[in-house]
């Protein structure tokens, strides 16, 4: 089967503008109103797309409400409802206005916006995947005359600027990142001095009584208590308290009973503060402070991850639903059913494994070491399609991202490029023995271990739903005596798998 075509054939360049508004109205020196059509880069520092539209003269701050956004996960979606408020926020203290917000398909909505208001141009971040190229190619054949201007700040670079030496993508990590860092990041955009805003704009939807997640139900208010403060001042705030303790974070991001990461993850994901800010700011305290160098790298090499899973979306736009290894389409996946059930309650049996997903159902976060235990316990001792986790993922996750989310579910079941092997099979309890040795990060979310009656423990079955049947208290069963068999069992599945495609 032929590969959808990859999206950087479209991505020609850094900025891309189609149409003939912006040259028509420039030839004439005219200011000119333009649209800002915010698309997850809730920021006023280093935004391209703002400092472009703001350059031209009045604009209109426009969000749009489309039916992408609502097929996205319901954690997701509460999320970026705040990065949104925060924003309007910010937007008003600097202007007096805040966002336009519309319900509707962009080619729609932000055509007939141009016509009322006479904007000659529209400027937006060009966020690569799937969805957002759909609206935007059908906006720019609905504009007319309108100029389209896409552009890049979702990313340290352009995925077009960083090719291989025969003009390829790259599939392994380790390259990618080498040449990543010998190009270094595009600079920062200064946060542009005056914004003025366009007259006459229309009310749109009341932001105080927009709900864009009515699906979380109670979850919504389990997540409030647990949420990170939202918005481009907290993310600043919490990127500079990082590096002022970095040192120590090569050892201990690893550890499920510290706090030692950044935090930063539901910011990147939403454009509240730029992985080139976040690049620029780490490198200048890797100059101003030899003690913890080394961390900071380590710290950078995780960005250049989140990088790297966003150019191989863009070069394989169906990664979330599609094994990158077409030879994978031959392992036998086991039926979903009640394995699958058990694991999305969080009622697996294995402690470390239902702690992480106890910790997303009540954070909409979960830490890094633990989604690559639970993702190997789903793929291989459950032998359960990687997509069914990464679905349950991007419907929990408040930091989701689809690249970053595909990368690493395929990277885990070994079917993604630069995949890790899948003989390298996560064993859950020697990962808490080593990564929670004393079993804080356990008690923390299950209710009965080892005596628990933490809080956050009981949060869990407030933000579950009613006919969701998890014992109050928390038993491991005999699930972790079957963890060698299940191991093997996977490993003869592989070999099957193998010996098949020699066979053809």
């Amino acid at each position: 089967m032929a590969r959808p075509e990859p999206l950087w054939h479209v991505r020609f360049s850094a900025t891309r503008c189609i149409g003939i508004g912006v040259q028509v109205q420039h030839l004439w020196n005219q200011p000119m109103t333009t649209i800002f059509w915010l698309c997850r880069d809730f920021r006023l520092s280093d935004n391209p797309a703002l400092a472009a539209a703001a350059k031209d003269g009045p604009i209109a701050p426009v969000f749009v409400i489309d039916s992408a956004l609502m097929d996205q996960g319901a954690a997701s979606r509460w999320r970026l409802q705040r990065g949104l408020a925060a924003f309007d926020t910010a937007l008003r203290e600097k202007t007096g206005h805040g966002v336009t917000i519309l319900r509707g398909e962009a080619s729609d909505v932000l055509p007939k916006l141009a016509r009322q208001i006479g904007a000659g141009a529209i400027h937006a971040s060009d966020w690569p995947c799937a969805p957002m190229r759909k609206a935007q190619d059908a906006l720019r054949k609905a504009l007319g005359d309108v100029t389209l201007c896409l552009h890049a700040g979702h990313l340290l670079i352009h995925p077009r600027m960083i090719r291989t030496k025969t003009g390829g993508s790259y599939k392994v990590y380790t390259p990618f990142a080498r040449a990543v860092r010998e190009a270094g990041p595009d600079k920062p955009v200064n946060r542009p001095r005056d914004i003025a805003i366009a007259a006459d704009l229309p009310k749109g939807e009341d932001l105080a009584k927009l709900n864009l997640a009515p699906d979380m139900r109670s979850g919504a208010a389990v997540l409030d208590r647990h949420a990170l403060p939202a918005g481009e001042d907290a993310a600043a705030t919490r990127l500079e308290r990082f590096l002022d303790h970095a040192k120590g974070y090569g050892e201990g991001r690893d550890r499920l009973d510290m706090d030692v990461t950044s935090g930063l993850a539901e910011a990147l994901a939403l454009g509240e503060i730029s992985p080139r800010t976040v690049w620029a700011r780490s490198m200048a305290r890797i100059q101003d402070d030899r003690t913890s160098a080394d961390d900071a790298r380590k710290f950078l090499s995780e960005v250049l991850w989140r990088e790297f899973a966003w150019h191989l979306l863009v070069e394989f736009p169906q990664m979330d639903s599609r094994n990158w290894r077409e030879d994978w389409m031959e392992f036998p996946w086991r039926p979903r059913g009640a394995g699958l059930e058990a694991w999305q309650q969080a009622r697996t049996g294995i402690p470390a494994v239902d702690a992480g997903l106890r910790e997303m159902r009540v954070t909409g976060r979960m830490h890094n070491r633990v989604r690559m235990i639970v993702a190997s316990y789903l793929t291989k001792h459950l032998m359960i399609d990687w997509r069914a986790g990464l679905r349950h993922f991007a419907d929990s996750l408040t930091d989701w991202d689809p690249a970053s989310n595909a990368m690493n579910w395929q990277w885990v079941a070994g079917s993604g490029p630069d995949a890790s092997p899948f003989f390298r099979i996560f064993n859950p309890v020697t990962q808490a023995e080593k990564f929670d040795p004393k079993g804080a990060y356990r008690r923390r979310w299950l209710l009965g271990y080892d005596g628990s009656t933490a809080d956050t423990a009981r949060d869990y079955f407030d933000a579950i739903p009613k006919g969701w049947e998890v014992p109050d208290a928390y038993k491991s069963g005999d699930a972790q005596r079957k963890l060698a068999e299940r191991r093997v069992a996977a490993l003869d599945a592989y070999g099957q798998m193998r010996e098949k495609l020699q066979s053809l």
